[in-house]
Protein backbone atom coordinates (compact mmCIF):
# COMPACT_ATOMS: atom_id res chain seq x y z
CA UNK A 1 0.00 0.00 0.00
CA UNK A 2 1.10 3.29 -0.78
CA UNK A 3 2.42 5.31 2.03
CA UNK A 4 0.88 8.35 2.99
CA UNK A 5 1.38 11.81 1.00
CA UNK A 6 1.06 15.42 1.94
CA UNK A 7 0.03 17.74 -0.66
CA UNK A 8 0.26 21.73 -0.07
CA UNK A 9 -2.64 23.16 -2.61
CA UNK A 10 -2.88 26.61 -3.29
CA UNK A 11 -6.46 27.64 -4.72
CA UNK A 12 -5.87 31.53 -4.96
CA UNK A 13 -3.68 32.84 -1.69
CA UNK A 14 -5.47 30.26 0.83
CA UNK A 15 -2.82 27.19 1.73
CA UNK A 16 -4.49 24.02 2.18
CA UNK A 17 -2.66 20.83 3.76
CA UNK A 18 -3.55 17.85 2.46
CA UNK A 19 -3.00 14.57 4.63
CA UNK A 20 -3.80 11.59 2.23
CA UNK A 21 -4.16 7.47 2.59
CA UNK A 22 -4.40 7.39 6.40
CA UNK A 23 -4.20 10.67 8.08
CA UNK A 24 -6.71 13.46 8.48
CA UNK A 25 -7.42 15.94 6.12
CA UNK A 26 -6.89 19.85 7.09
CA UNK A 27 -7.95 22.88 5.42
CA UNK A 28 -6.40 25.99 7.45
CA UNK A 29 -5.20 29.54 6.59
CA UNK A 30 -1.80 30.18 7.91
CA UNK A 31 -1.18 29.90 12.15
CA UNK A 32 -2.26 32.64 13.94
CA UNK A 33 -0.01 33.39 17.60
CA UNK A 34 2.97 31.93 17.15
CA UNK A 35 6.57 33.65 16.00
CA UNK A 36 8.58 32.41 13.17
CA UNK A 37 11.89 31.51 12.73
CA UNK A 38 14.30 33.01 10.08
CA UNK A 39 17.36 30.83 10.66
CA UNK A 40 18.66 27.75 9.66
CA UNK A 41 19.29 24.76 12.28
CA UNK A 42 20.53 20.99 12.24
CA UNK A 43 18.85 18.47 12.52
CA UNK A 44 19.95 16.09 15.85
CA UNK A 45 17.75 13.23 15.14
CA UNK A 46 17.80 10.30 12.45
CA UNK A 47 14.32 10.89 10.20
CA UNK A 48 13.15 8.05 8.08
CA UNK A 49 11.43 9.98 4.94
CA UNK A 50 8.43 8.18 3.67
CA UNK A 51 7.67 7.91 -0.31
CA UNK A 52 4.41 9.19 -1.84
CA UNK A 53 3.00 7.19 -5.07
CA UNK A 54 1.42 10.11 -6.78
CA UNK A 55 2.70 12.66 -8.75
CA UNK A 56 1.21 16.51 -7.42
CA UNK A 57 -0.99 18.19 -10.24
CA UNK A 58 -0.29 21.23 -11.80
CA UNK A 59 0.09 24.59 -9.13
CA UNK A 60 0.36 21.67 -6.32
CA UNK A 61 3.36 21.08 -4.35
CA UNK A 62 4.24 17.63 -2.47
CA UNK A 63 5.21 18.26 1.37
CA UNK A 64 6.69 14.93 3.31
CA UNK A 65 6.15 15.40 7.05
CA UNK A 66 8.33 13.25 9.14
CA UNK A 67 6.92 12.49 12.92
CA UNK A 68 8.99 10.71 15.97
CA UNK A 69 7.67 10.33 19.42
CA UNK A 70 9.67 10.03 23.12
CA UNK A 71 6.63 9.04 25.55
CA UNK A 72 7.43 8.63 29.24
CA UNK A 73 5.39 6.45 31.07
CA UNK A 74 5.59 6.23 35.09
CA UNK A 75 6.22 3.09 36.20
CA UNK A 76 3.01 1.43 38.72
CA UNK A 77 6.00 0.89 41.34
CA UNK A 78 5.47 1.30 45.36
CA UNK A 79 8.77 3.60 45.64
CA UNK A 80 10.48 5.48 43.71
CA UNK A 81 13.41 4.30 41.25
CA UNK A 82 16.35 4.73 43.38
CA UNK A 83 15.26 5.71 46.74
CA UNK A 84 12.33 3.83 49.65
CA UNK A 85 10.10 7.15 49.77
CA UNK A 86 6.80 6.40 48.59
CA UNK A 87 4.79 7.12 45.47
CA UNK A 88 1.18 8.32 45.63
CA UNK A 89 -0.80 11.24 42.95
CA UNK A 90 -2.20 13.88 44.97
CA UNK A 91 -0.18 13.73 48.33
CA UNK A 92 0.62 16.91 50.15
CA UNK A 93 3.66 19.21 48.85
CA UNK A 94 6.48 17.72 49.61
CA UNK A 95 5.38 14.77 51.97
CA UNK A 96 6.92 11.88 50.16
CA UNK A 97 11.07 13.45 49.56
CA UNK A 98 13.73 11.00 50.83
CA UNK A 99 17.25 12.68 51.70
CA UNK A 100 18.34 11.05 48.39
CA UNK A 101 15.41 12.75 46.54
CA UNK A 102 16.51 15.90 48.00
CA UNK A 103 20.11 15.53 47.10
CA UNK A 104 21.43 15.59 50.46
CA UNK A 105 25.37 14.75 50.04
CA UNK A 106 26.58 11.34 51.11
CA UNK A 107 23.24 9.53 50.19
CA UNK A 108 23.27 6.82 47.50
CA UNK A 109 20.84 5.05 45.11
CA UNK A 110 19.35 1.86 45.34
CA UNK A 111 18.47 0.47 42.69
CA UNK A 112 14.29 -0.37 42.35
CA UNK A 113 14.07 -4.30 41.42
CA UNK A 114 9.83 -3.45 40.22
CA UNK A 115 11.45 -0.42 38.07
CA UNK A 116 13.76 -2.95 35.98
CA UNK A 117 11.03 -6.12 35.72
CA UNK A 118 8.62 -2.99 34.76
CA UNK A 119 11.03 -2.48 32.08
CA UNK A 120 12.10 -5.57 30.86
CA UNK A 121 7.94 -6.50 30.65
CA UNK A 122 7.72 -3.46 28.68
CA UNK A 123 10.62 -4.34 26.00
CA UNK A 124 9.22 -7.98 25.87
CA UNK A 125 5.77 -6.78 25.17
CA UNK A 126 7.29 -4.43 21.80
CA UNK A 127 9.26 -6.68 20.75
CA UNK A 128 12.63 -5.72 21.61
CA UNK A 129 16.36 -6.52 22.36
CA UNK A 130 17.20 -7.09 26.43
CA UNK A 131 20.15 -5.98 27.19
CA UNK A 132 21.84 -8.10 29.52
CA UNK A 133 24.14 -5.56 30.62
CA UNK A 134 22.54 -2.08 30.97
CA UNK A 135 24.23 0.79 32.14
CA UNK A 136 23.10 4.48 34.00
CA UNK A 137 24.24 7.81 33.04
CA UNK A 138 24.00 11.16 34.53
CA UNK A 139 22.61 14.03 32.54
CA UNK A 140 23.81 17.49 33.86
CA UNK A 141 21.20 20.33 33.37
CA UNK A 142 19.82 22.87 35.80
CA UNK A 143 16.28 23.31 36.22
CA UNK A 144 14.74 24.56 39.82
CA UNK A 145 12.77 21.54 40.64
CA UNK A 146 16.01 19.09 39.56
CA UNK A 147 17.59 19.34 43.42
CA UNK A 148 20.65 17.22 42.22
CA UNK A 149 21.60 18.97 39.17
CA UNK A 150 21.78 16.14 37.12
CA UNK A 151 19.21 13.23 35.90
CA UNK A 152 19.74 9.69 36.04
CA UNK A 153 18.72 7.77 33.02
CA UNK A 154 20.31 5.69 30.42
CA UNK A 155 21.84 6.52 27.19
CA UNK A 156 25.05 4.93 25.96
CA UNK A 157 23.35 1.22 26.98
CA UNK A 158 19.75 1.31 28.21
CA UNK A 159 17.81 -1.56 29.31
CA UNK A 160 15.89 -2.95 25.94
CA UNK A 161 16.89 -1.89 22.19
CA UNK A 162 14.98 -2.35 18.36
CA UNK A 163 11.63 -3.35 18.82
CA UNK A 164 8.33 -2.69 17.33
CA UNK A 165 5.21 -1.03 18.03
CA UNK A 166 2.11 -2.39 15.94
CA UNK A 167 -1.09 -0.33 15.64
CA UNK A 168 -4.45 -0.17 13.20
CA UNK A 169 -6.10 3.20 12.27
CA UNK A 170 -8.69 3.86 9.78
CA UNK A 171 -8.06 5.71 6.54
CA UNK A 172 -9.47 6.02 2.95
CA UNK A 173 -12.82 8.66 2.31
CA UNK A 174 -15.02 7.06 4.50
CA UNK A 175 -12.56 6.10 6.90
CA UNK A 176 -13.94 2.52 6.45
CA UNK A 177 -10.78 0.89 5.72
CA UNK A 178 -8.30 -0.14 8.43
CA UNK A 179 -4.31 -0.01 8.17
CA UNK A 180 -1.36 -1.70 10.32
CA UNK A 181 1.35 -0.11 10.51
CA UNK A 182 4.70 -0.48 12.13
CA UNK A 183 6.79 2.11 13.98
CA UNK A 184 10.14 1.03 15.12
CA UNK A 185 11.33 1.65 19.07
CA UNK A 186 14.81 2.53 18.97
CA UNK A 187 14.81 2.28 22.51
CA UNK A 188 13.77 1.65 26.16
CA UNK A 189 14.75 3.33 28.80
CA UNK A 190 14.59 3.64 32.79
CA UNK A 191 15.11 7.34 34.25
CA UNK A 192 13.66 9.66 37.03
CA UNK A 193 11.50 12.13 37.02
CA UNK A 194 12.01 15.48 38.25
CA UNK A 195 9.63 17.51 40.72
CA UNK A 196 7.26 19.89 39.57
CA UNK A 197 6.93 23.60 39.56
CA UNK A 198 4.36 25.52 40.68
CA UNK A 199 3.77 29.01 39.31
CA UNK A 200 1.90 31.60 41.43
CA UNK A 201 1.76 34.76 38.78
CA UNK A 202 0.05 36.92 41.51
CA UNK A 203 2.92 36.77 44.11
CA UNK A 204 5.46 36.22 41.32
CA UNK A 205 6.83 33.09 42.45
CA UNK A 206 7.48 29.63 42.13
CA UNK A 207 6.91 27.07 44.43
CA UNK A 208 9.06 23.58 44.08
CA UNK A 209 7.15 20.37 44.68
CA UNK A 210 9.64 17.46 45.05
CA UNK A 211 7.33 14.91 45.66
CA UNK A 212 7.37 13.73 42.21
CA UNK A 213 11.28 13.86 41.94
CA UNK A 214 12.89 10.53 41.98
CA UNK A 215 10.04 8.53 40.77
CA UNK A 216 11.01 6.04 37.67
CA UNK A 217 9.78 6.59 34.13
CA UNK A 218 10.12 4.13 31.45
CA UNK A 219 10.71 6.43 28.02
CA UNK A 220 10.30 4.69 25.06
CA UNK A 221 11.85 5.82 21.87
CA UNK A 222 9.72 5.13 18.64
CA UNK A 223 11.41 6.20 15.44
CA UNK A 224 10.29 8.88 13.01
CA UNK A 225 8.44 6.38 11.78
CA UNK A 226 4.85 8.52 11.50
CA UNK A 227 3.39 11.14 9.37
CA UNK A 228 0.44 13.37 10.97
CA UNK A 229 -1.06 13.97 14.15
CA UNK A 230 -3.53 11.24 13.85
CA UNK A 231 -1.41 8.30 13.39
CA UNK A 232 0.89 10.13 16.36
CA UNK A 233 -1.92 9.67 18.25
CA UNK A 234 -3.19 6.26 17.61
CA UNK A 235 0.28 4.62 18.33
CA UNK A 236 0.38 6.44 21.65
CA UNK A 237 -2.90 5.50 22.89
CA UNK A 238 -1.85 1.29 21.22
CA UNK A 239 0.78 1.99 23.78
CA UNK A 240 -0.79 2.94 26.42
CA UNK A 241 -3.56 -0.08 26.08
CA UNK A 242 -0.30 -2.57 26.39
CA UNK A 243 1.13 -0.80 29.31
CA UNK A 244 -2.28 -1.00 31.37
CA UNK A 245 -2.52 -4.68 30.57
CA UNK A 246 0.81 -5.33 31.61
CA UNK A 247 0.43 -3.45 35.04
CA UNK A 248 3.50 -1.71 34.23
CA UNK A 249 1.97 1.36 34.25
CA UNK A 250 -1.21 2.98 34.86
CA UNK A 251 -1.32 5.57 32.20
CA UNK A 252 -2.99 7.71 32.58
CA UNK A 253 -2.34 11.13 31.19
CA UNK A 254 -5.08 13.29 33.44
CA UNK A 255 -2.20 12.40 36.07
CA UNK A 256 0.71 13.52 34.26
CA UNK A 257 1.35 9.44 34.07
CA UNK A 258 2.09 9.41 30.28
CA UNK A 259 3.34 12.38 28.40
CA UNK A 260 4.92 12.79 25.39
CA UNK A 261 7.39 14.26 23.12
CA UNK A 262 7.44 15.18 20.02
CA UNK A 263 9.90 15.99 17.07
CA UNK A 264 8.33 16.77 13.45
CA UNK A 265 10.18 18.09 10.38
CA UNK A 266 9.04 18.77 6.69
CA UNK A 267 10.91 18.34 3.72
CA UNK A 268 9.83 18.08 -0.83
CA UNK A 269 10.24 13.93 -1.15
CA UNK A 270 13.45 12.88 -2.58
CA UNK A 271 15.21 16.24 -0.89
CA UNK A 272 17.43 16.20 2.25
CA UNK A 273 15.05 16.12 5.21
CA UNK A 274 13.91 19.52 6.85
CA UNK A 275 14.95 20.74 10.03
CA UNK A 276 13.23 19.44 13.20
CA UNK A 277 11.25 21.00 15.97
CA UNK A 278 10.58 19.37 19.28
CA UNK A 279 6.95 19.81 21.57
CA UNK A 280 7.36 19.43 24.84
CA UNK A 281 5.28 17.40 27.39
CA UNK A 282 1.89 16.72 25.60
CA UNK A 283 -0.47 14.74 28.02
CA UNK A 284 -3.66 14.00 25.68
CA UNK A 285 -3.66 11.95 22.82
CA UNK A 286 -6.04 14.74 21.50
CA UNK A 287 -3.45 17.92 22.12
CA UNK A 288 -0.64 15.64 20.55
CA UNK A 289 -2.72 15.19 17.30
CA UNK A 290 -3.58 18.97 17.23
CA UNK A 291 -0.23 20.37 18.08
CA UNK A 292 1.40 17.63 15.50
CA UNK A 293 -0.94 18.83 12.63
CA UNK A 294 -0.58 22.58 13.79
CA UNK A 295 3.40 22.67 13.73
CA UNK A 296 3.25 20.87 10.37
CA UNK A 297 0.88 23.58 8.82
CA UNK A 298 3.05 26.00 10.35
CA UNK A 299 6.54 24.57 9.13
CA UNK A 300 5.20 24.80 5.44
CA UNK A 301 3.69 28.16 5.48
CA UNK A 302 6.83 29.43 6.91
CA UNK A 303 8.64 27.63 3.98
CA UNK A 304 6.21 28.51 1.26
CA UNK A 305 6.68 32.19 2.47
CA UNK A 306 10.53 32.42 2.12
CA UNK A 307 11.33 31.27 5.65
CA UNK A 308 13.44 28.92 7.36
CA UNK A 309 13.18 26.62 10.07
CA UNK A 310 14.66 26.89 13.63
CA UNK A 311 15.85 23.83 15.52
CA UNK A 312 13.82 24.45 18.60
CA UNK A 313 12.03 23.43 21.68
CA UNK A 314 7.99 24.28 21.33
CA UNK A 315 5.49 24.04 23.72
CA UNK A 316 1.25 24.00 22.84
CA UNK A 317 -1.00 26.04 24.28
CA UNK A 318 -4.49 24.04 23.78
CA UNK A 319 -6.40 27.30 24.29
CA UNK A 320 -4.93 29.68 21.18
CA UNK A 321 -4.29 25.91 19.43
CA UNK A 322 -0.59 26.55 18.27
CA UNK A 323 2.67 25.82 19.51
CA UNK A 324 4.83 28.62 21.08
CA UNK A 325 8.53 28.46 21.31
CA UNK A 326 10.41 27.64 24.24
CA UNK A 327 14.01 27.97 23.91
CA UNK A 328 15.93 27.33 20.66
CA UNK A 329 18.75 24.63 20.16
CA UNK A 330 20.74 26.38 17.82
CA UNK A 331 23.96 26.02 20.45
CA UNK A 332 23.49 22.20 21.52
CA UNK A 333 23.61 22.21 25.83
CA UNK A 334 26.49 20.02 27.35
CA UNK A 335 24.82 17.86 29.43
CA UNK A 336 28.30 16.80 30.50
CA UNK A 337 27.26 12.74 30.66
CA UNK A 338 28.73 10.76 33.37
CA UNK A 339 28.86 6.78 33.30
CA UNK A 340 27.23 5.35 36.67
CA UNK A 341 28.26 1.76 36.88
CA UNK A 342 26.92 -0.92 39.34
CA UNK A 343 28.66 -2.67 41.73
CA UNK A 344 27.75 -6.15 39.87
CA UNK A 345 27.55 -3.82 36.56
CA UNK A 346 24.11 -4.97 35.80
CA UNK A 347 21.02 -3.48 36.09
CA UNK A 348 19.12 -6.73 36.28
CA UNK A 349 20.94 -7.34 39.81
CA UNK A 350 18.81 -7.00 42.96
CA UNK A 351 19.56 -4.09 45.64
CA UNK A 352 22.97 -3.47 43.55
CA UNK A 353 24.26 0.09 44.50
CA UNK A 354 25.80 2.72 41.83
CA UNK A 355 29.09 5.27 42.35
CA UNK A 356 30.66 7.76 39.48
CA UNK A 357 32.65 7.12 37.54
CA UNK A 358 35.38 10.17 36.26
Amino acid sequence: MAAPMLRLCCPGRRWALACIDGCSRHRRGAPNGCTSSRRRGQSSVAQQPFITAQKPRKGEHEWAAVVGLEIHAQISSKSKLFSGSQVHFAAPPNSLVSFFDASLPGTLPVLNRRCVEAAVMTGLALNCRINKKSLFDRKHYFYADLPAGYQITQQRLPIAVNGSLVYSFCAGKNRSQVINKTARVKQIQLEQDSGKSLHDDLRSQTLIDLNRAGVGLLEVVLEPDMSCGEEAATAVRELQLILQALGTSQANMAEGQLRVDANISVHHPGEPLGVRTEVKNLNSARFLAKAIDYEIQRQINELENGGEILNETRSFDSKLGCTIPMRDKEGKQDYRWLLLLSKYHSVLGSGTYFKSTY
